[in-house]
């Protein structure tokens, strides 16, 4: 059985910081959510349908008392469900995970500040016999590595999800398309780059925003070939972080020229301007078709967008996906809408192509 878990955010469940609640709300292998904790607003309600999930429950609770006054199961871990800018633990949520300590609950982070460094935390844990555990703690460099190349031996075919800004939903992108492979007989993996996959149940990927400069092409090229080793996948997903043009972080270059994505479902949000989640101050966001363009220029190419349509009425996001479809040809995807149906028969081509290729590389 899966260990229990609660997630904590203490009054940020419906803002953007909260990703990594979100993300383990609609899915996870490695845990079974019990609850959220944040606070009284939204107690009683479902947080799945808060975060515009169709089906399932995940109840809110005010307080850690009420959520276990009301679980019939004993929870194991708390896990702190914000990822806010600068990854500083919010004091309000700190005030919870000494509460979770004292009643024996085991705490999980994935903030780059690391909790697991707060002597008044440590001491407690200590006290009850629990364990912290910091995902973002840098791996060792003995066991890091360098890329070498073994990229050009992966068979399976290799599509990044990526967007121009942060909070676009690349991860829950990624792994629909996975979910929704898998669910119609296409073998297909997902590799992580963020603290939230590894939540999830990533068997595969690493934390990029931890990892030093030098070794992020390697990690990347190292878990696409270990995935593709072990599992033998039709097709491997990369999350995406960051942005190619993003000015906090520009990253996606190294999942194209590095990790050898040749293909890139792209996500767009239409509501949005400008870098840094909306700030003016960041600068605008390019267009689609410049994204696109810039894509083609690392040698990949886009299959589909998918849009992000926080902040979009249900009239806008229609004319935004007639728009968007007129202006690139591509296929549009709704991904919490209408899932990722629509894209298999493109991902199918991908797969038969590659086959074609790998089968005239060995009679030449």
């Amino acid at each position: 059985m899966k260990p229990t878990a609660l997630l904590i955010t203490q009054g940020q469940l419906t803002g953007n910081s909260a990703k990594t609640a979100h993300g383990l709300i609609r899915s996870s292998g490695r845990f079974e959510i019990a609850g959220v904790i944040d606070g009284e607003r939204y107690a009683g309600k479902n947080a799945r349908a808060l975060i515009g999930e169709r089906t399932g429950y995940v109840p809110i609770y005010a307080n850690l008392e009420q959520a276990l006054e009301n679980s019939d199961q004993k929870i194991d871990y708390a896990i702190v469900g914000v990822a806010p800018k600068g990854g500083r633990l919010p004091s309000e949520i700190k005030v919870v995970l000494r509460e979770c300590l004292q009643q024996g609950i085991s705490l999980i982070s994935g903030l780059h500040e690391f909790i697991g460094d707060a002597p008044d935390l440590v001491s407690l844990a200590r006290e009850n016999g629990q364990t912290i555990t910091d995902i973002r703690r840098p791996v060792e460099r003995k066991d890091l590595h360098f890329w070498d190349g073994s990229i050009f031996r992966v068979r399976a075919t290799v599509v990044a999800v990526l967007g121009p800004d942060t909070n676009m939903g690349k991860r829950t992108t990624a792994n629909m398309l996975r979910e929704t492979c898998n669910s119609h007989g296409i073998r297909a993996e997902m590799v992580f780059t963020g603290q939230t996959g590894w939540l999830q149940d990533g068997r595969y990927g690493f934390v990029l925003d931890t990892t030093p400069n030098d070794f992020v092409s390697g990690e990347l090229a190292y878990w696409v070939c270990k995935c593709d080793e072990e599992t033998h996948p039709d097709i491997i997903f990369l999350e995406g972080q960051s942005g190619l043009r993003n000015p906090s972080g520009p990253c996606g270059s190294e999942l194209l020229l590095s990790a050898g994505a040749k293909h890139v479902v792209l996500l767009f949000s239409p509501a949005r301007r400008y870098f840094g989640d909306n700030n003016p101050t960041w600068g605008e966001l390019p267009a689609v078709e410049s994204e696109i363009a810039l894509i083609r220029l690392y040698g990949s190419e886009v299959i589909a967008l998918a849009l992000h349509t926080k902040g979009c009425s249900e009239t806008e996001i229609s004319d935004y996906r007639r728009e968007y479809t007129e202006r690139t040809g591509l296929p549009v995807l709704l991904p919490l809408q209408n899932g990722m149906e629509e894209i298999l028969p493109v991902i199918s081509s991908l797969i038969r192509t590659r086959r074609q290729e790998l089968a005239g590389r060995q009679t030449t």
